[in-house]
C-alpha cells in the first residue's frame, strides 16, 4: 500500500510539471486563457463580479529576485497548501463535497439552453457555492438561496448524467441546517450549527461535558479539539483526528508528500526542522506535536520564505475548540517590513502606557515581530476571501513564552486599494472635510490599524492566576471579545503622538481622525450592506465592530461626542470631539481586558449581545436603498496566481513562471480537478 502510495504521488507531480511545460494544450482542454504577469501600472486587478461578491488578481512582486531554491520552496508550500483544500469544504458542512461534485458535473457537461434565468441563476450559484467553499454563505454563515427551482435542478441533473440525491439534494432548497454557525443565545449553538466539526446528533452539553473532563498542563495547555471531529458511536462521543490513517488522510498524505519536498529545500535547520515538526504532527494527529511546531515556527525567523499551515482559527466552531484548515505562503516585503519593524521594537513601551490595569498588563512582552509580507498562495479558510493580516501562533502560553508573528498583507492590501473606488466613502462620510481626511489618510490609517492590532494588541494584556482560557471562560463570546481587544487597542493609539515620532506618519491628529472617521462610519452604517433585511449580526468581527461603535457613541451621547445626523432622509454619524472618543476607546479596552482577565462571562455577553448583535432596522432599510447605486458588491476575493514550473529534459526545475487564471470558474474547476483528493466515502466514514 504504502509502495503504491508513494508511486501515485510520484506520477502526479510529473503530470504536473510536464502539465505545467504544455500549458497552452492545457488551456485549449480546459478552455481557461491565463494572463501572464505585467507590469504593475497595467495590471488587470478584476476577474469576475455576480451576487454580493467581486474576484480579484493580486501579483507576487519580488518572486523573480528569489534564488531558484527559495522559489522552489514557494511552489512546494504552495502545493502543500492546495493538497487540503478539500478538507476546508468538508469541515464547512458534511454534505459539501458531494454538492460540489454534482454541481460542477452539471457545468462542464450541460449542453442546453445558457441564456436562460434559470441557468444564470444556477452559474451564480455554482460561483457562490465556490468562493465559500460550500453551500453557506462565506462571511453571514446563512446558507446560500439558489435562484432556481429543484424542478430545474433535477432536469439538469438527468440532462447532464450526474447524481444528486436525498439529503445533500434535499438541503439546497429546505430549511434545514439554515446556519454554518449559529450563535444565538437562545440556540443550541453546536447542534444547531451546520459545520462539521461536531456529528450531527451533538449537543452544546455533550461538548462542554467531554472537553471539561480533560485533565491538561495549566502552564502549558495543548489547544483540545482543535483538529478533531467530535462525533456519537452507539451513544458514547468518540474523537475523530486528522491525520495520515485517520480522518482525511488521502488529503493530508498529500500535503505530506509536498511538505517533504519543501523541507529538501528549507533555508535553515530552522526552518526545516519547523517543516519536519509539521509534518510529523500531520502523520500522528498530536496536538503535543502541534505545540513543538509552533514553538519552532515561532523561532524560525531569519530566511525570505515563511508560512501559515494547519488547522487554525476557531472561529468557525461555536464552541472555539475546532480549527479551520488554512494555508498562506509568504514572501518578505523587505522595504515595508523595515518601516514597521519599528513598532515590533516599541510593543512594550505601548503596553506599559496602555489604559489597562496594572495587574492586567504583562510585564515583560515576548517576541513580537511584525513583517509586511508578499502572499505567494493561499487556500482553505484563507481563500477566496482572504485576511489583510495575521497573528499566530494562537495557544496563548506559547505566545507568552515564546511570542508570535504578525505579518501584514501587503500584496492582498494593495490589490483591494488599487481595484476599490470612492462611490461609498462619498455617500456615507458625513462632510467634504471626513471625505479628504479618508482620502489623504485612509489607507495608511488601515494599514496601521492592522498593524496595531496583529502586534501590540493581540499581544498585550494577561489572564489572571486560576483564571481559565477565554475559550473556556467566555465561550462563545471568545472571538469578538478578543477581535475588539485587539481593536481598541489599536485604535486608542492610532491618536497618539508616538506614531509620529517613530517616522509612522506625517501628522498623527489627521491620521487618528482619518482612523476614527473611518471605525465609526463602518461600525454602525458601511457594515450594514453586508447583512440581508431583518438580519442579526452573526460574524465575530462584525459584531466587534458594532459593539466598539455603538458603546462609544452610547456613552459620549451626553457630551456629544458622536452626533447623529439626518439630512434629507439619510442618517450619517459625526464625531465632534475625537480626543474625548480616543479616552472612551481607552476606556473600552480596559474593560474588555477586565472581561478577558477575569474571565466575566456574564459582562461580556451583556457587552456583545446589547451593542454588537442587534441592528435598527429602519436604519438598515435605509442603507440597503443608498447603497444600490453602487456596482462594487460588499465583499470581495483572490484567485491564486500560478506558479508554473519549468523543467529540463530530466525532469529538473529549472525555472518558473507566473500565470494569472482568465476566470473565477476556471480555477475552481483545475482545483477540484488536480486536488479534489477527498471523495464522500473518505470525508465522513472513519
Amino acid at each position: 500500500m504504502k509502495r503504491q502510495l508513494i508511486l501515485g504521488l510520484s506520477l502526479l507531480l510529473a503530470v504536473l510539471w510536464s502539465c505545467a511545460n504544455d500549458k497552452s494544450k492545457e488551456a485549449e482542454k480546459t478552455d481557461e486563457v491565463a494572463q501572464t504577469e505585467m507590469a504593475s501600472d497595467n495590471f488587470d486587478y478584476q476577474v469576475d463580479q455576480f451576487a454580493d461578491l467581486r474576484i480579484l488578481r493580486y501579483q507576487i512582486p519580488g518572486f523573480e529576485e528569489l534564488s531558484l531554491n527559495e522559489q522552489k520552496l514557494v511552489y512546494f508550500l504552495t502545493q502543500a497548501g492546495l493538497a487540503g483544500r478539500d478538507m476546508m469544504w468538508d469541515q464547512n458542512y458534511r454534505h459539501n463535497l458531494e454538492i460540489r461534485e454534482a454541481l460542477e458535473g452539471i457545468y462542464t457537461r450541460y449542453k442546453g439552453e445558457k441564456e436562460s434565468e434559470d441557468w444564470m441563476a444556477f452559474e451564480t450559484y455554482l460561483k457562490r457555492v465556490w468562493f465559500s467553499n460550500g453551500i453557506h454563505h462565506h462571511y453571514s454563515n446563512d446558507k446560500i438561496k439558489p435562484g432556481f427551482s429543484a424542478e430545474y435542478l433535477q432536469g439538469l441533473l438527468s440532462q447532464t448524467n450526474t447524481t444528486l440525491e436525498g439529503e445533500a439534494f434535499e438541503v439546497i432548497f429546505n430549511d434545514k441546517d439554515a446556519k454554518k454557525v449559529n450563535l444565538s443565545k437562545d440556540a443550541d449553538i453546536v447542534l444547531e450549527s451546520a459545520i462539521n466539526f461536531y456529528g450531527p446528533d451533538v449537543t452544546t452539553a455533550d461538548v462542554e461535558a467531554y472537553y471539561g473532563s480533560f485533565d491538561v498542563d495549566p502552564n502549558e495547555p495543548i489547544e483540545i479539539g482543535l483538529n478533531t471531529r467530535l462525533v456519537k458511536e452507539n451513544g458514547e462521543l468518540k474523537e475523530l483526528v486528522y491525520k495520515s490513517g485517520g480522518l482525511y488522510g488521502a488529503a493530508i498524505d498529500q500535503v505530506i508528500f509536498w511538505l517533504e519536498k519543501a523541507r529538501e529545500v528549507a533555508e535553515s535547520e530552522a526552518q526545516a526542522k519547523a517543516l519536519g515538526l509539521l509534518i510529523e504532527y500531520y502523520r500522528t494527529g498530536s496536538l503535543d506535536i502541534w505545540d513543538d511546531y509552533a514553538v519552532a515556527w515561532v523561532n524560525s525567523t531569519e530566511g525570505n520564505i515563511d508560512w501559515i499551515n494547519g488547522f487554525i482559527e476557531v472561529y468557525n466552531d461555536p464552541k472555539g475548540y475546532k480549527g479551520s484548515y488554512e494555508t498562506i505562503v509568504e514572501i518578505k516585503d523587505f522595504d515595508m517590513s523595515k518601516k514597521m519593524a519599528v513598532l515590533s521594537n516599541e510593543a512594550q513601551w505601548f503596553e506599559d502606557n496602555s489604559p489597562l490595569m496594572p495587574e492586567h498588563k504583562k510585564k515583560e512582552v515576548k517576541g513580537v515581530s511584525y513583517k509586511t509580507v508578499i502572499v505567494a498562495g493561499e487556500a482553505g479558510d484563507a481563500s477566496p476571501s482572504t485576511p489583510i493580516g495575521v497573528n499566530l501562533p494562537n495557544n496563548n502560553w506559547i505566545r507568552q513564552t515564546h511570542g508570535s508573528k504578525s505579518v501584514s498583507l501587503g500584496n492582498i492590501i494593495n490589490s483591494y486599494n488599487n481595484a476599490g473606488g470612492s462611490g461609498r466613502l462619498k455617500e456615507f462620510a458625513h462632510d467634504p472635510q471626513e471625505i479628504e481626511l479618508e482620502e489623504k489618510y485612509g489607507q495608511q490609517a488601515d494599514k496601521l490599524h492592522t498593524a496595531l492590532h496583529e502586534v501590540v494588541g493581540h499581544a498585550s494584556g494577561q489572564i489572571n492566576e486560576g483564571v481559565g482560557t477565554p475559550k473556556e471562560t467566555l465561550k462563545s463570546y471568545k472571538s469578538t471579545i478578543e477581535e475588539g481587544r485587539a481593536d481598541l487597542f489599536g485604535l486608542y493609539y492610532l491618536m497618539d503622538p508616538k506614531l509620529q515620532e517613530l517616522g509612522l506618519t506625517d501628522n498623527y491628529e489627521e491620521l487618528g481622525k482619518a482612523a476614527y472617521d473611518g471605525y465609526i462610519r463602518n461600525g454602525l452604517v458601511g457594515q450594514l450592506v453586508r447583512l440581508e433585511l431583518g438580519a442579526d449580526v452573526e460574524e465575530a468581527h462584525m459584531r466587534n465592530r458594532q459593539w466598539v461603535s455603538a458603546w462609544v457613541y452610547e456613552k459620549g451621547e451626553a457630551d456629544n461626542v458622536i452626533t447623529k445626523v439626518e439630512r434629507d432622509g439619510k442618517t450619517y454619524y459625526d464625531i465632534q470631539d475625537y480626543q474625548k472618543l480616543r479616552e472612551l476607546f481607552g476606556e473600552l479596552l480596559k474593560e474588555t481586558q477586565r472581561i478577558t482577565s477575569e474571565g466575566d462571562y456574564e459582562a461580556a455577553k451583556a457587552l456583545v449581545e446589547d451593542y454588537g448583535v442587534k441592528v435598527d432596522q429602519e436604519l438598515h432599510a435605509q442603507v440597503l436603498e443608498r447603497n444600490k447605486q453602487f456596482k462594487s458588491p460588499p465583499y470581495s476575493g483572490f484567485v491564486n496566481p500560478y506558479i508554473i514550473p519549468l523543467t529540463d529534459d530530466q525532469g529538473e526545475i529549472t525555472g518558473f513562471r507566473i500565470q494569472h487564471p482568465e476566470s473565477f470558474e476556471a480555477q475552481m474547476l483545475e482545483y477540484s480537478k488536480v486536488y479534489g483528493h477527498l471523495r464522500k466515502s473518505e470525508a465522513v466514514q472513519m
